[in-house]
């Protein structure tokens, strides 16, 4: 077994929880994603599909872990949201990032690792 497999398995348990844990907020229409679509001037009929978007990305995350090309490309799946997201907050000149730099950090460093992991460096 890998030396990386424990950073590996722990680290897409806790991005899955993480991003879950926002498509479970965008789904049910919790406030805050509301109030972060208005400050970022998106409608509100796209919460819903970017929670299902988030919640695919949760699933294929815990997929990978029986199947690697599927955790890979969740991964990277991800790293783009979060790239977009980036754009949505520069688009409005929005600096509080706070909440996506967690997110972006997560998603970056579990693809890493887990091509890592994959690759055995």
């Amino acid at each position: 077994m890998s030396s990386l497999f424990l950073p590996y398995l722990l680290l897409t348990l806790l991005t899955t929880t993480a991003t879950a844990s926002a498509a479970v907020a965008d789904l049910i229409g919790h406030p805050y994603p509301r109030a972060q679509a208005d400050r970022l001037g998106i409608p509100h009929s796209w919460i819903r599909p970017l929670g299902t978007l988030l919640a695919a990305a949760s699933l294929g995350l815990l997929t990978g872990l029986a199947v690697p090309a599927l955790g890979t490309l969740a991964a990277a799946g991800l790293v783009l949201y979060f790239l977009a997201a980036l754009g949505a907050h520069l688009r409005v000149h929005d600096t509080q990032l706070g909440a996506w730099s967690a997110y972006f950090t997560l998603s970056l460093a579990t693809l890493l690792l887990n091509v890592a992991y994959l690759t055995g460096r």
